[in-house]
């Protein structure tokens, strides 16, 4: 069964008409669409050129907030407050790497220019331990699963150098993104945000603590 096109979108050409529901259903589904390749490069171009109006008046009924990245071609969804019902949680795992990714990503960009933020699982890991080191950290499958997840959302990606690399040897680009669902204003603000994981005991924490917004 076909639905019928909205009749206030009637101006968008009937060719870009499919295009449209695929980034609207990208946009809901993963939070942002990565324009460097692919499919994806097709839909931000479009989203940029042609219906960058359109979709703001679609999202912003619903709380969520359409960035384009000023330095990559990357389209962000970004929930305007908390009160979002879109907003997705994070767990206290989940958390932990994620206040470990933004560090790394934070550090790096400071030191140098680049093009990317890269590390490999086993040095996010152990990093993760020298932040958190009072913290019994995931473990392979838990961390398998976290990360699964933030790649999901885009805001990592996930390579391979070939099939048969351990998993300690999988490296993850941090993307810009992850920045933006996690907005603290400086490494102050990330260290108070660390200390109320390392003052609660680890048996007082709860698995559903919250740590950033993500559609």
């Amino acid at each position: 069964m076909t639905l019928p096109w909205p009749q206030h979108w009637e101006s968008i050409p009937q060719e870009d008409r499919e295009a449209v529901s695929d980034i609207l259903t990208r946009l809901l589904a993963h939070g942002a669409i990565l324009g460097d390749e692919g499919r994806e490069r097709q839909l931000y171009l479009l989203a940029r050129n042609d219906v960058e109006p359109q979709l703001r008046e679609y999202f912003a009924p619903l709380g969520l907030e359409l960035i384009f990245d000023p330095d990559a071609p990357i389209l962000q969804l970004r929930p305007v407050d908390a009160a979002c019902g879109l907003s997705g949680r994070f767990t206290k795992a989940e958390t932990l790497v994620l206040l470990t990714l933004w560090r790394r990503y934070h550090d790096i960009r400071m030191e140098q220019v680049c093009h990317g933020v890269f590390l490999t699982v086993k040095e996010l890991w152990e990093t993760l331990k020298v932040y958190f080191e009072e913290i019994q950290p995931p473990n392979e499958t838990q961390l398998k699963q976290i990360l699964q997840r933030l790649r999901h959302h885009r805001l990592i990606r996930m390579r391979r150098s070939n099939e048969t690399d351990a998993f300690e040897a999988v490296t993850l680009e941090v993307l810009p993104t992850l920045h933006r669902v996690i907005p603290f204003a400086d490494e102050k603000a990330w260290e108070e945000q660390c200390e109320l994981y390392r003052s609660t005991p680890e048996t007082e924490r709860d698995e559903s603590d919250e740590g950033g917004d993500t559609p």
